[in-house]
């Protein structure tokens, strides 16, 4: 049994540092999305969603665009495993004010949803296998918080640029080899220094 788990555990290995070495660089403080760009040519489906969520014009930070922090909507990103989806009253809370959007077709059926006193049942673009451990909080308390880096950069690094799109689409690959290749390679401890570090490479880190 022993021998077993022991060849089990080195093929696992021989995967990920192939995979690894595969993997596109990751550029620290490059441009916005380009720490993996194409992310392995891993552009995900179109999920279809009930309301075409304009992220562009809430988190872009183009002229007319709102430029809003990625986690005043996904709240539980910075304490949480999960990101977090916003409850209905939060959006609401906007748009009861906002008078110039309220004939869009998007924000009369969120109204409708609001009115009927039901979740919007959006569904998961980035969506890893139920053996597959990410945490948010660690992620962005490391280089949000203690690197100081832009939020759209630090989310940008596995959601690829979503303050440019419209609906969420998923473009990186979120394979174990890309994680890895990041984990790899050295990563500033935080903004006041030039100690750096890699990310973690026990399997049970990822894998409970």
């Amino acid at each position: 049994m022993k021998v077993h788990i022991r060849k089990i555990l080195v093929w696992l290995s021989l995967c990920c540092l192939c995979s690894a070495a595969l993997a596109e660089p990751f550029v620290q403080g490059g441009p916005i999305g380009s720490q993996t760009e194409g992310g392995f040519d891993a552009l995900g489906p179109v999920v279809e969603q009930p309301i075409e969520f304009p992220h562009k014009t809430h988190a872009g930070t183009e002229p007319g665009q709102m430029g809003i922090n990625c986690m005043y909507c996904h709240t539980y990103a910075r304490r949480s495993n999960v990101s977090g989806i916003p409850r209905l009253d939060k959006c609401m809370g906007c748009h009861k004010m906002i008078e110039s959007v309220k004939d869009k077709p998007r924000i009369k059926k969120l109204f409708e949803y609001w009115e009927k006193k039901e979740p919007i049942p959006w569904k998961k673009v980035h969506d890893l296998p139920d053996f597959v451990r990410f945490n948010h909080e660690r992620h962005i308390q490391r280089f949000y918080f203690s690197e100081h880096r832009p939020v759209r950069e630090v989310c940008g690094y596995c959601h690829g640029d979503v303050g440019s799109m419209t609906t969420a689409r998923r473009v990186k690959a979120l394979s174990m080899g890309w994680c890895v290749s990041c984990h790899q390679k050295d990563h500033l401890e935080n903004a006041n220094t030039t100690k750096t570090s890699n990310g973690p490479n026990d399997c049970w880190q990822c894998h409970k």
